[in-house]
């Protein structure tokens, strides 16, 4: 035990072992080349050393204090005098630790303020793109992301589902652009979304309000702001009610996959262009209908997910992927992690878009109780 801790301690500072093993290498050094003082003078490297692995101050000057111990040894050594060349060795060694200590002082105080600005950033994305709950109105949910942008944990792609008197409510888009730049657009939408959901009794009527929202924001933006100034995005918005019953709206959006033992994509009509790209109040909104079966699943998905790539170029086959899921019986709420992991193995981890997954599965049937036996009435004879 005692030695697993030393090693974790020596991964937390690897300052330490790199100054000792400095400062030794150059002690052997100036002990066996003839008039070794020409030698010393490279000990201040050992506070730089410490430095450039990310030291605290305190160590910082450490191993400054120790690269002097080193030096003091050596000049009191007999075969060693005291001479220009160990002078000079003296003062770059503290030299080096008055820079080492204001470089660690400073790169101490930016990666505080980093730290809170991730912390803020963190923040603000839970609140656009909030974590799904696991059921939603008698509705399993469960949802994947993967964002283009680095570090970043939402982008141009977006899902939200919802408990509305109307039933259960789900919307999943792609914003044109990916990454940090389209998220002004995705909050428009979304918080567009959270509130029409709620109140319009159809979903048409869901439809008109997000293009609504969209063409508000996209008129609100300043001059100078960099647009292309066509923006439009794809959208599936689902209605799911207990009994099963779905109603769907497309608006430029891949088509969605039935799961279960019936895996295969869902044929809801043909989809309407993308929001932005046409008006809903001059263009019937025609709602699909459908119906899953109780238990069955429903995959949302993005653009990003067909068209992600490997090294060679290949897409990643999500028929094929999904095909081989439902052979191996995997459990529809668990589609979403499995799907994720496998996008990751195919593209290497590098991301050309926005990538979002979200899967619905309805309650599985309620078994039927037991009917009671008939007793027979006994027959009298007259």
């Amino acid at each position: 035990m005692s030695l697993t801790r030393t090693i974790r301690g020596l991964r937390r500072k690897p300052w330490a072992p790199l100054s000792a093993a400095w400062v030794a290498a150059m002690g052997i050094l100036a002990w066996q080349v003839p008039q070794g003082t020409d030698v010393l003078p490279a000990l201040a490297v050992t506070p730089a050393l410490s430095a450039a692995t990310g030291a605290r101050r305190r160590a910082v000057l450490a191993s400054g204090t120790l690269a002097l111990a080193a030096l003091g040894t050596d000049l009191a050594d007999d075969s060693v005098g005291m001479s220009g060349p160990a002078a000079g060795a003296a003062c770059a060694v503290l030299a080096v630790i008055a820079a080492g200590m204001w470089t660690a002082g400073h790169r101490s105080h930016l990666s505080a303020e980093l730290a809170r600005t991730r912390e803020i950033a963190a923040a603000a994305q839970h609140v656009l793109l909030r974590p799904l709950p696991r059921t939603v109105g008698g509705v399993e949910v469960s949802g994947e992301y993967l964002s283009a942008s680095h570090g970043a944990r939402i982008g141009g792609d977006f899902y939200e589902v919802l408990a509305t008197p109307y039933g259960v409510r789900a919307l999943i888009g792609d914003a044109r652009g990916h990454g940090l730049p389209a998220i002004g657009l995705v909050a428009a939408l979304l918080g567009s979304f959270r509130e029409a959901a709620h109140h319009e009794q159809d979903l048409a009527g869901v439809v008109h309000r997000l293009d609504g929202a969209m063409h508000r924001h996209l008129s609100e933006r300043t001059p100078g702001e960099d647009v292309d100034d066509e923006e439009f995005a794809t959208v599936q918005l689902v209605q799911l009610a207990e009994d099963g019953a779905l109603q769907a709206v497309n608006c430029g959006h891949p088509p969605p996959y039935r799961l279960g033992p019936r895996t295969a994509p869902l044929a809801l009509g043909e989809p309407l262009p993308p929001l932005g790209l046409f008006d809903p109040v001059r263009t019937d909104v025609t709602v699909c209908r459908g119906r899953l079966a109780p238990g069955e699943g429903l995959l949302l998905y993005t653009d990003g997910v067909p068209d992600a790539r490997d090294r060679t170029g290949r897409f990643f086959p999500l028929p094929d992927t999904l095909a081989a899921l439902a052979a191996t019986r995997v459990r529809d709420a668990d589609v979403a992690s499995l799907l994720r992991a496998e996008i990751v193995l195919h593209t290497g981890g590098h991301r050309a878009d926005d990538m979002a997954l979200l899967v619905l599965t309805t309650p599985p049937a309620l078994p039927e109780p037991p009917r009671a036996p008939r007793l027979g009435h006994p027959v009298r004879n007259c």
